[in-house]
């Protein structure tokens, strides 16, 4: 008896050794950091070791330049084998190096082609070819409000119709003892905030003169871009004085918490009301800006790294395989505060914010891309950086704004 239990538990101890032998590190290189964002990683993360992936994760601070690291690291010769990129011509540089991988194939025989919205397969398609795992749909400029604050100052963001209506009902937020509009006064969300503004303001058409393949020169004297820069000083005017330097995720704690009346910004702030246990309907609304002519949609997307051995290449195509299925897909999108990427996700994870976006997305002449997918990187930090100066400079006019861009693309574009 006791030599037959010392022949179980080697043959267990070797079972699990050989399990264990098979798991296959995968390093994971992202920059999602929120609550909201590192819940909805843990759901991908569960799902990825299910199917024997150890995730060997990497973070950096968002929106820092992050394609300059990833390609540090690939020429430094420690490559990760996912990375969280948007930007094309990241995908062309490593195809470039014999480092690119295609998901064509595995996304049409899982079925998941046929049932990612138009917006989705354009976002991940480059050069004819999918290259990248979408995880989410998002809209950058999403109003998300705290209904108990809008009943208080007696307010109703449902019935507003242009950013008029609403910069109309600022002061009777203030008069109630609430923040009209949080904003968090760093680079990158300034930047979100002025190409939201851009396609309200001008549409699909006038978004992509700006933020396109190519932009033009023309677009820069046209008078929406004028408007785009008077409302972003009328949003830095109404802005709280602890807006400098806010995380977005604090500032929306401010109107989840009851300080202030609403967000722009993207419908990742979803993420956060769900973390803090409040349910849309019910204790927050969501709506596209007042008036907006078009909308800018954000694909959250990673790629794989190519020219992998095998097992590690199986690892990583089963990665994708786990993302991308619905029910997966759709736990991570409730948790990140997302939209899930397949049409055909299970709809009782939908809530009514997801709800309306899909909605949304029914017109494609209402969308436009997120410029990441589309701008040269250098143009795109450019505008960044006239819109930043431009909110922290209160003298700086309209007319000097739009000069420092006309500035930019003689040096970038032209």
């Amino acid at each position: 008896m006791r030599s037959h239990r010392y022949s179980l538990g080697l043959a267990l101890a070797a079972t699990l050794l050989s399990g264990a032998a098979f798991a296959e590190d995968l390093v994971i290189y992202q920059d999602w950091s929120s609550p909201a964002e590192v819940k909805a990683l843990n759901v991908l993360k569960s799902a990825a070791e299910k199917k024997g992936i150890n995730w060997v994760d990497i973070t950096i601070p968002h929106d820092t330049g992050s394609n300059v690291t990833l390609l540090n690291l690939v020429t430094g010769g420690t490559p990760p084998n996912v990375f969280s990129e948007n930007n094309p011509a990241v995908y062309m540089d490593l195809e470039k190096m014999g480092l690119g991988r295609t998901l064509t194939g595995l996304f049409k025989d899982l079925g998941a082609v046929d049932h990612f919205p138009a917006v989705v397969t354009k976002v991940i398609t480059i050069d004819g070819e999918i290259r990248k795992i979408p995880l989410g749909i998002q809209i950058d400029g999403m109003v998300y409000y705290n209904k108990a604050v809008a009943a208080k100052a007696g307010v109703d963001p449902e019935k507003w119709t242009s950013l008029d209506a609403m910069f109309a009902d600022f002061d009777k937020v203030k008069a109630a003892g609430f923040i009209p509009l949080a904003l968090g006064a760093q680079q990158w969300q300034v930047g979100y905030l002025t190409h939201a503004l851009v396609a309200t303001l001008g549409g699909a058409d006038y978004f992509t003169e700006i933020y396109g393949p190519e932009p033009k020169a023309e677009a820069l004297d046209s008078p929406v871009l004028k408007d785009a820069f008077t409302w972003l000083r009328k949003f830095q005017q109404a802005a709280d004085p602890g807006s400098v330097n806010r995380d977005w995720n604090m500032t929306t704690n401010t109107v989840i918490s009851g300080q202030a009346l609403m967000q722009i910004h993207g419908d990742w702030m979803k993420g956060e009301w769900r973390a803090a246990g409040k349910e849309a309907g019910k204790d927050f609304g969501c709506a596209q800006i007042p008036g907006a002519k078009a909308v800018v949609v954000s694909v959250d997307s990673w790629g794989l790294l190519g020219g992998q051995p095998e097992a590690k290449d199986k690892a990583e195509l089963d990665f994708a395989s786990v993302v991308v299925d619905p029910v997966v897909n759709a736990d991570f999108a409730a948790a990140k505060g997302a939209t899930p990427v397949r049409a055909d996700a299970p709809t009782d994870k939908l809530d009514v914010c997801s709800q309306g976006v899909l909605d949304i997305l029914k017109d494609p002449t209402h969308q436009v891309q997120n410029p990441h997918s589309m701008v040269d990187p250098d143009w795109q930090a450019s505008i960044w950086e006239v819109a930043f100066n431009f909110w922290s400079s209160p003298s700086m006019t309209v007319d000097e704004a739009i000069a420092s861009m006309k500035s930019n693309y003689d040096t970038i574009v032209k």
